[in-house]
C-alpha cells in the first residue's frame, strides 16, 4: 500500500462547508409547525417544591402547553447511571442521578421545574413569568468539607449523608517507604476547574411521526447511539422507530457526551403527545446551569523522597464535589487519582477520594475529565522537593522519569476504563529533552533571566510533565463502501464536534483505496447511517474509530484487489490499485475503475460462488484491550507585573507523543485549541458560588474566558512511540493540550516573582491577578 495521505497535513474536507454556512448545526433546523420550548429553572439550590401552580401561562395567547413533573406520569423517572463504578475493592458508591423535572425537591440552582411550549421562544419565554411556584427554602450544601459534617443538610434525604462515593487505591507500601525517607514534603492543594463554554451551547429538536410512528431528534450530543437506545426504551419505542442525528456540533469538550439531560428526555415526549416538532435552544445563561460543569477538588498529599530526589512514595486523601448527582459515575475523580502517578516510578502510592454531593449543578468530564487535577498535585510536589534539595525542577523531573525498557509499565490501580493502569508504551526522556531544547532552559536560566532581571524585568519559567490515558473501549465500527460513481462513503457511530474526522478518516480510507481524499465522503453522528458504537470522548476518535475505518477499508481493498485479479487472471501481487483504478504492472492501460469494480460486485444475474458477499463494501468493528497513553511535556516563560498581577506568556512550547500522526496539522489544532483552555482553567476562568449555592459571575463579562489576545504562538514537536494496541499505533492527544498548563503556570509565576524566597508557594488554581495579590500580599507587608 502506497501511503500519500496518512500523516500528511492535508486541508480539512469539511472546511468549505463550515466556512460558506452550508454546515448544519442544531439551530438551523426548521421544520413545518415547529413548536419552541422554555425551561422553568429553580432559581434556588435547595428548596422543597409546595406547588407549581401554570394556570396564568396557559392563558397566554400562542401557549400550546405546559407541564410539571406530575404531567410526564410514568414517564418521569430518574435518568441512568451512565458509568458504572470500577471494581475496586472497598468501594462504596451511592448512585444518584437527575430527573426530567424536579419532584418534591430541587438541589441545584437551575434544576428545571416546568417546561413551556409555544409558538416562538419569544412567548415561550414570557410565558415562565407567568408559573406560579411555592418553594420552601433548605439550608445548602456548597462547600465540600462542611458537607461531610454531621449536622450537614443533606442533598439527598435518604441516603443519611452527602457522601456520593468513598474510595481508596494502593500500591506498594506507602508507610514503609515514607520510614525510609530523606525528605517528605505534606502540602494542601485546591484545584477548581469551570464550565465549556463552547461556541455553541446544547440544543434539542424532536420530530414524532404519528403516521410511520417515527421519531427523528436532532441532538447536540457526543454519543448519538447511547441517546438512541436510551430514548427508544424510555418512549416505549423500538430502537429502529427512533433516529439520533448528531449534525456538526459547536464543540462538545465533555460535558456534551453528558447523556439524558432533562431536555433530551423532554421534547421527544412532549413531541409525541402534541404530534408537532418542538425546539430548544439553551441560552448562555442557561449553560452556566443546565450544561454540567467540572469543578473543584481538594487534597491532602504528601511525597517521601530521597536527598537525591527519588520518589519513593506518595500519599494524597482528597475530596472531589460531585454536584447534586452523579450519573456519570467516578470517571473524573479516579482520573485524578490515576493520572497524578504520571510518568513517573513511584514505587508505593496511597490515595483515597471521598466524592461529595453539594446543592451545586452536575460534575461530569471536561476536556482532561480529572487529570488535571492529579498532574497539578505531582508536578507541584516534585517542585517543593527540587526547592528543599536544591536541585533543578527539570533534573528532579528527568531522575524519576519511568525508563523506556520498562513498558509496558504496570501501575498496579484500576482506571476509568475497569482493566488495571498500564501504560502501553512510551519514552520519556526525548520528550523533555526536547522541550527543553525548544524553550532554551539552560541559555534562559544561564544567562536570559540573569540579564531580564538586571532590567528589573520578572521573567520566570516552567516545566510540566504529564501523561493521557486516550483510546478506550468499548469498541467503534465503520462501514466503508466504494460507490458507482467510484467515490467511497465512510459511515460512523460516532460524532464529531470540530476535531476533523472528515478530514483524518478520509487520509485512512484513501491510502487503503488508492484515491484521493477528497474522493471520500465521511458521515458521522446519524443513528440510520451506522447503527452501532459509543461516542467521541476520552481523546478515543481517532483511535478506536480509525482503526474500525483502517480495517472495513483493509478488507474493502482485499475485496477489490481479488476482483480485478480474478477480472484480469492475474495475481494479486501484479495489480496496482491507485488514482481510483487497478491495472496490472507495468500495463497501465489495462485497468478498471472502482466505481465500475463496485457495479461488477453487484451483478443483476449469474451465478456466484457459495460464500461471497455483493458490493465493494465492509462494516468492521474495532475495540482495544486497554486505553493507550500518550504522554507530553510543557514549557513556558512569562512575564509579571509585580504590582497588578498581569502577565505576558513570552514563549510556549509543548512536545507530544501521540503515537502515530494521521494529520499534524489536525494534531496542531487539537493542542492549540486544549492550550487555550488549560490557560483559561489556570489564570482566567472561576466559578464563584456564595453559600446559598448562587452562581456570581454566570455572564461572559464576569466569567473570564481567554481570548486569541491571551493565547500565545505555541512551539510544536512531537516523538513517536507507536502503541502496540492498535494497528494503526495511533495513541490520543484531544486532551493533552489542556492537562498540565495549571502546574505550568504556578511554577512560572513562583519563578518570576522569586516567591519560594518569600516563602509563598501558589498550591491552588486559578490563578488570577487579584488571587495572587491577595496571595503575595503577606510577603510584600513588613
Amino acid at each position: 500500500m502506497t501511503t500519500r495521505f496518512f500523516g500528511a497535513p492535508v486541508k480539512r474536507n469539511e472546511d468549505r462547508k463550515l466556512l460558506t454556512g452550508q454546515a448544519l448545526f442544531i439551530d438551523d433546523v426548521e421544520l413545518p409547525g415547529l413548536l419552541h420550548a422554555a425551561f422553568l429553572r429553580s432559581q434556588v439550590a435547595h428548596a422543597r417544591i409546595k406547588g407549581i401552580d401554570v394556570s396564568r401561562a396557559l392563558k397566554r395567547p400562542g401557549v400550546v402547553a405546559v407541564y410539571t413533573a406530575d404531567d410526564l406520569g410514568a414517564y418521569w423517572q430518574p435518568g441512568p447511571l451512565l458509568v458504572p463504578p470500577p471494581p475496586i475493592a472497598g468501594i462504596v458508591f451511592n448512585a444518584r442521578t437527575q430527573v426530567p423535572l424536579a419532584k418534591q425537591k430541587v438541589r441545584h440552582v437551575g434544576e428545571p421545574l416546568a417546561v413551556i411550549v409555544a409558538e416562538s421562544r419569544y412567548i415561550a419565554e414570557d410565558a415562565l413569568d407567568d408559573i406560579d411556584v411555592d418553594l420552601e427554602i433548605l439550608p445548602t450544601v456548597v462547600d465540600i468539607e462542611k458537607g461531610l459534617d454531621a449536622a450537614a443538610p443533606h442533598v439527598h434525604d435518604d441516603l443519611g449523608s452527602n457522601i456520593a462515593a468513598h474510595v481508596r487505591q494502593t500500591k506498594g507500601d506507602y508507610r514503609n517507604a515514607a520510614a525510609k525517607a530523606d525528605l517528605i514534603l505534606k502540602r494542601r492543594f485546591r484545584y477548581e476547574h469551570g464550565i465549556s463554554s463552547p461556541i455553541e451551547t446544547r440544543g434539542v429538536v424532536a420530530q414524532w411521526n404519528a403516521r410511520s410512528s417515527q421519531m427523528t431528534i436532532w441532538d447536540t450530543t457526543q454519543a448519538p447511539v447511547f441517546v438512541r437506545n436510551g430514548l427508544a426504551a424510555m418512549l416505549g419505542l423500538g430502537e429502529q422507530q427512533v433516529r439520533v442525528i448528531a449534525p456538526f456540533v459547536g464543540g462538545g469538550f465533555g460535558p456534551k457526551i453528558m447523556m439524558f439531560y432533562p431536555e433530551e428526555v423532554t421534547l421527544p415526549w412532549i413531541s409525541m403527545r402534541l404530534n408537532r416538532p418542538v425546539k430548544w435552544i439553551e441560552d448562555r445563561l442557561e449553560h452556566f446551569f443546565a450544561t454540567t460543569h467540572e469543578r473543584g477538588q481538594i487534597h491532602d498529599a504528601e511525597i517521601a523522597v530521597s536527598r537525591d530526589g527519588r520518589i519513593l512514595g506518595i500519599k494524597d486523601v482528597f475530596l472531589h464535589d460531585t454536584g447534586a448527582y452523579d450519573p456519570y459515575g467516578l470517571t473524573v475523580p479516579i482520573n485524578s487519582q490515576c493520572t497524578l502517578l504520571g510518568p513517573y516510578v513511584v514505587p508505593a502510592y496511597d490515595s483515597t477520594f471521598t466524592a461529595v454531593f453539594t446543592n451545586l449543578p452536575i460534575v461530569t468530564p471536561y476536556r482532561g475529565a480529572g487529570r488535571q487535577h492529579g498532574v497539578f498535585v505531582m508536578e507541584r510536589l516534585l517542585d517543593l522537593a527540587a526547592h528543599e534539595l536544591k536541585i533543578d525542577p527539570a533534573e528532579i523531573r528527568r531522575r524519576n522519569l519511568i525508563p523506556s525498557d520498562a513498558f509496558p509499565y504496570n501501575n498496579e490501580i484500576i482506571f476509568q476504563d475497569f482493566q488495571p493502569l498500564e501504560y502501553d508504551s512510551g519514552n520519556y526522556e526525548p520528550v523533555l529533552d526536547k522541550a527543553l531544547e525548544a524553550i532554551g532552559y539552560a541559555d534562559f536560566l544561564q544567562h536570559e533571566q540573569p540579564k531580564l532581571r538586571a532590567q528589573g524585568r520578572h521573567v520566570g519559567i516552567g516545566v510540566a510533565c504529564y501523561v493521557e490515558g486516550t483510546g478506550i473501549g468499548p469498541y467503534e465500527g465503520a462501514k466503508v463502501q466504494v460507490q458507482a460513481n467510484g467515490k467511497v462513503n465512510v459511515a460512523t457511530g460516532i460524532g464529531t464536534q470540530g476535531q476533523g474526522h472528515f478530514t483524518s478518516f478520509a487520509q485512512i480510507v484513501a491510502d487503503q483505496l488508492g484515491v484521493d481524499v477528497t474522493e471520500v465522503d465521511i458521515v458521522t453522528g446519524d443513528t440510520d447511517r451506522f447503527y452501532w458504537g459509543a461516542g467521541t470522548f476520552a481523546s478515543r476518535g481517532a483511535v478506536v474509530a480509525g482503526n474500525a475505518v483502517n480495517e472495513a477499508s483493509r478488507v474493502v481493498r482485499q475485496k477489490a484487489l481479488k476482483l480485478a485479479s480474478d477480472l484480469f487472471e492475474c495475481s494479486e501481487d501484479d495489480l496496482v490499485l491507485e488514482g481510483g483504478k487497478l491495472s496490472i504492472v507495468g500495463i497501465p492501460e489495462k485497468f478498471i475503475r472502482l466505481g465500475e469494480l463496485a457495479q461488477r460486485a453487484n451483478p443483476m444475474r449469474g451465478a456466484i460462488k457459495p460464500g461471497t458477499e455483493p458490493g465493494l463494501e465492509s462494516t468492521q468493528y474495532f475495540g482495544p484491550p486497554s486505553g493507550a497513553t500518550a504522554n507530553g511535556v510543557h514549557a513556558m516563560i512569562v512575564e509579571l507585573d509585580p504590582q497588578t498581577f498581569d502577565l505576558k506568556i513570552l514563549k510556549y512550547v509543548v512536545v507530544h507523543d501521540c503515537g502515530t500522526v494521521i494529520n499534524p496539522m489536525i494534531l496542531a489544532g487539537q493542542i492549540h485549541g486544549g492550550v487555550a483552555q488549560g490557560i483559561g482553567n489556570a489564570f482566567y476562568e472561576k466559578l464563584s458560588f456564595d453559600d446559598q449555592g448562587q452562581l456570581l459571575n454566570a455572564s461572559l463579562a464576569d466569567y473570564l474566558l481567554p481570548t486569541a489576545l491571551e493565547v500565545p504562538r505555541m512551539e510544536l514537536d512531537h516523538t513517536t512511540t507507536p502503541s502496540p494496541l492498535n494497528p494503526l499505533g495511533i495513541k490520543g492527544a484531544g486532551e493533552a493540550g489542556a492537562i498540565p498548563v495549571g502546574p505550568l503556570f504556578a511554577q512560572a509565576i513562583e519563578d518570576a516573582l522569586d516567591l519560594k524566597h518569600q516563602k509563598v508557594e501558589l498550591l491552588e488554581i486559578p490563578l488570577s491577578p487579584s488571587r495572587l495579590f491577595e496571595l503575595t500580599r503577606s510577603a510584600r507587608v513588613p
